[in-house]
């Protein structure tokens, strides 16, 4: 079968086609002992073991959030992606597939096309354990997977046509990174007073510069996958297939947030490396306005501590980056807050708030009583390293071909479940505040005295 470009051939059948369970399939087969060791092959012994005591312990839980259905919202590419086939053979999963990746398929996913590509469930690794923590708690959840490419616009509205044919009268939402803009998008459509509670966790509420990375082709993600292809760079992937998703210009950081450069400007891009389509990128500008403001019902996880992109300038042809913990490794802390909002700190990194339990705790608290104590409502930095690294110098990183046949099954779960890994940099404290830093010490231990004396002399 043939469409669109995209073939579709009946023996084309891989491991990861044959394991396109759903989440609610997994979750009983972890509760019955089933397929134990395909399981174990794709989570490991540890994760496969803590999951079934979750799934087991969401079993037997009684319900205690009374009949509010709650939906689950995942992150840009945190649903497969692929072609349904007629039974009994499994559907053809691209996203994520090393082996249909391998032989140059990721291509059907570049739009526009004709292609009948569909959302084929959540990734598994990154959203299951969350779903079970929350069954387990005492609530119904299900998972809302989507085609991430589109845009927000067009996300949210499905979005919300899900959440009005919902049977339950009332609905909450828990939301990881752009399933955030999705469900906010949502809330502007009519009919959303059925939604009672929103938690947005680690959601690029002003942008994040992981985007920006994956259309010039620097982003970790963009780059790992480009090691299983034989011959395509990350480079031409960006140009080829990621720069044609809506949803990443989308998530471009807003000027006011990202250290100056007005990104939906096209003059602002470097004329080397992968370019923006500029229709896209200009259409892109007023997504902000398509978003829902905070009420009464929103609430957000914002993780903080972690290595993360807060500015990129243009210098030298090139996009230079600023890194700081001042953020989840992904999104910026100051993207990830929402005026208006109730907002809560985690010490976790991005992709780690789903699977987090502390973490998970919090939520809970919040979607039955619109408030916790698991995390704090203020958080304060008290580190000023940062490190600058450039387009040409990630260009530089993951760059050799990887022979997935010659992986053995933990390196090729770890290489998955991975993807995501920034380059580690040793951060620094630049001089001039080293300077002014010690500066002001010796301002504060002079001040010291004369403070003292005048506090004697008050008392004579």
């Amino acid at each position: 079968m043939k469409s669109a470009g995209v073939e579709s051939i009946p023996e084309h059948v891989t491991p990861y086609d044959r394991f396109a369970w759903t989440d609610t399939d997994i979750e009983q087969l972890l509760i019955s002992g089933e397929h134990a060791k395909d399981l174990i092959a794709y989570f490991g012994t540890q994760e496969y073991r803590e999951l079934a005591l979750l799934a087991k312990r969401g079993h037997g839980a009684t319900a205690t959030a009374g009949d509010a259905r709650v939906i689950v919202v995942p992150g840009i590419m945190g649903s497969q992606l692929g072609l349904r086939r007629p039974a009994p053979l499994p559907h053809d999963i691209l996203w994520l597939d090393p082996i249909d990746i391998q032989v140059g398929r990721l291509a059907s996913l570049k739009l526009p096309t004709s292609a009948p590509i569909v959302p084929l469930g959540v990734v598994l690794y990154s959203y299951l354990r969350l779903k079970l923590q929350l069954r387990a708690s005492g609530f119904a959840p299900v998972c809302h997977d989507y085609d991430w490419r589109l845009g927000i616009d067009t996300l949210g509205r499905a979005l919300a046509q899900r959440v009005l044919a919902e049977p339950a009268e009332k609905v909450m939402i828990v939301a990881h990174s752009m399933g955030g803009l999705v469900s906010r998008a949502a809330l502007t459509h009519p009919g959303m007073s059925k939604v009672r509670r929103v938690v947005l966790m680690g959601t690029p509420n002003f942008g994040s510069f992981a985007p920006l990375q994956a259309l010039r082709g620097t982003y970790a993600v963009v780059r790992k996958i480009a090691r299983l292809t034989s011959q395509a760079s990350a480079e031409s992937l960006a140009d080829s297939i990621f720069n044609t998703f809506p949803s990443l210009y989308h998530m471009l950081p807003i000027a006011e947030r990202n250290g100056g450069a007005d990104l939906f400007d096209p003059r602002e891009w470097p004329r080397s490396g992968p370019q923006p389509d500029i229709k896209v990128l200009r259409q892109a500008r007023t997504v902000q306005e398509m978003l829902a403001p905070a009420d009464a019902r929103i609430a957000t996880v914002v993780g903080v501590g972690q290595e993360t992109v807060t500015a990129a300038r243009r210098r030298d042809g090139e996009f230079v980056y600023t890194i700081t913990r001042q953020g989840d490794g992904t999104v910026p802390a100051i993207s990830a807050e929402l005026p208006g909002a109730a907002n809560y700190y985690a010490s976790v990194a991005h992709s780690d708030l789903t699977r987090d339990a502390q973490v998970a705790a919090a939520v809970a608290d919040i979607l039955r009583e619109g408030t916790t104590r698991a995390l704090p409502t203020k958080w304060r930095s008290g580190s000023r390293a940062q490190a600058q690294i450039g387009d040409r110098q990630l260009q530089r990183t993951h760059v050799g071909k990887v022979d997935w046949a010659g992986l053995g099954p933990d390196e090729r779960r770890l290489f998955l479940q991975n993807l995501n890994e920034p380059p580690k940099l040793r951060l620094r404290i630049p001089a001039r505040q080293r300077v002014t830093s010690r500066a002001t010490r010796s301002t504060k231990a002079t001040a010291r005295p004369k403070r003292a004396a005048k506090r004697l002399a008050r008392k004579r």
